[in-house]
């Protein structure tokens, strides 16, 4: 009789201290749906508004639950200790063999939680710390972008401090360079959140002000007569994309209400684009993925323009959605890869990073007698 295969405990991680809070609860719940229980545990790992930590038992199946009475814990950054250990010292802590963030936005998705894990010793899915902290910074990572020869929005950034300081020459800067209509949003926050279309001068002053309250920095972009398509990408070393997908909102542009509070926005997978539309939007996804340091997954969103059909990399997104309607999941479906497949090849790829991490040598062997001259 053959032994029965351990099952890998998988902490899915979700909440967080982010303007993108709820929707993060939607994506983790369909994360432990997704996940083949003859494979895997899942262990529901909750972060409060205010940055508390808590398990769910096993009748917690509602996330929310978690949330509201879980069991409170702290993650051990020591590698050779228990991963979560219980505030009220009330047994052992709990181990996990690879962790599953669905935290996006602030301290999830900007290389925060990626650092306290790579302490802690545990594979992870989804991009590192310096992959994360880039593709949170849409500044940044614009930038770098740039550098690659990937077209990019032209776009105006904007620190906090220099615009309730200095508003007058602030809204002088962006008007010399750009033409309304303008997005302004947070450069460091996705879901829309706080992101507002500029149509005039009178407006540029509310927009900045709100998306100063979300981000110490702010992006101003110009607004392009352009189609929404997303692709998704999967892999570390050798990344690879999915058939594009393209977006259609109801609203006048896709934000946050359009994304995850009505009905009448369309997807539409596959894109309707011309073939060879298709394989340079998937070669600059790729690019990007590797330009920016990213590993796991990502998803990369576009912008065709509707005039000229000139292509322009809008920003990546190293944790995307996972709910019901989400692209990241739709498009690899349409790819030929099910949502429960894609959970498994995404844990396959943490733990491989994880083993590729684990080559890298971090520390030095000192010749003979040079350990006492350095104590000395």
């Amino acid at each position: 009789m053959t032994p029965e295969k351990k099952r890998l405990r998988v902490g899915v991680l979700f909440g967080g201290r982010s303007g993108e809070h709820e929707v993060s609860l939607a994506s983790a719940a369909s994360v432990i749906r997704g996940l083949d229980p003859d494979k895997y545990e899942a262990v529901a790992i909750g972060i409060t508004k205010e940055g508390h930590w808590l398990i769910g038992s096993a009748a917690q199946k509602i996330l929310p639950e978690v949330l509201k009475s879980g069991q409170r814990v702290v993650m051990a950054a020591d590698p050779t200790d228990a991963a979560l250990i219980p505030l009220d010292r009330s047994g052992g802590g709990q181990r996990l063999d690879v962790v599953f963030p669905v935290m996006h936005g602030t301290f999830g998705e900007d290389g925060t939680i990626q650092g306290l894990l790579d302490l802690a010793g545990l594979p992870y899915v989804g991009a590192g710390v310096l992959g994360s902290a880039i593709g949170m910074d849409k500044d940044v990572a614009k930038r770098l972008l740039q550098a690659a020869k990937i077209p990019v929005v032209p776009w105006v950034a904007v620190q906090r401090a220099d615009w309730e300081r200095e508003p007058k020459e602030v809204q002088r800067a962006i008007e010399k360079k750009l033409k309304y209509p303008l997005f302004v949003k947070p450069a460091t926050l996705g879901s829309s959140v706080g992101m507002t279309k500029v149509h005039s001068r009178e407006e540029l002053a509310p927009a900045l002000d709100l998306a100063a309250e979300f981000a110490m920095k702010i992006l101003v972009e110009r607004a392009v007569n352009a189609r929404e398509i997303e692709i998704s990408v999967l892999g570390n070393h050798d990344p690879k994309a999915s058939v594009p997908g393209e977006i259609i909102p109801h609203r006048e542009f896709y934000d946050y209400a359009a994304k995850y509070l009505e009905e009448g926005t369309q997807l539409i997978i596959p894109a309707k684009l011309a073939a060879s539309q298709v394989k340079k939007i998937q070669q600059m996804a790729v690019t990007a993925f590797k330009t920016l340091e990213l590993s796991g997954m990502a998803r990369v969103d576009f912008f065709v323009e509707k005039k000229g059909a000139r292509i322009f990399l809008n920003e990546v997104n190293t944790i995307p959605g996972f709910t019901s309607i989400s692209m990241y999941p739709k498009m690899w479906e349409a790819s030929g890869i099910p949502f429960r497949e894609l959970i498994d090849k995404l844990i396959e790829l943490a733990l491989e990073m994880h083993r590729e991490k684990a080559r890298t040598k971090y520390q030095i062997e000192l010749p003979e007698g040079a350990r006492g001259a350095l104590e000395a």
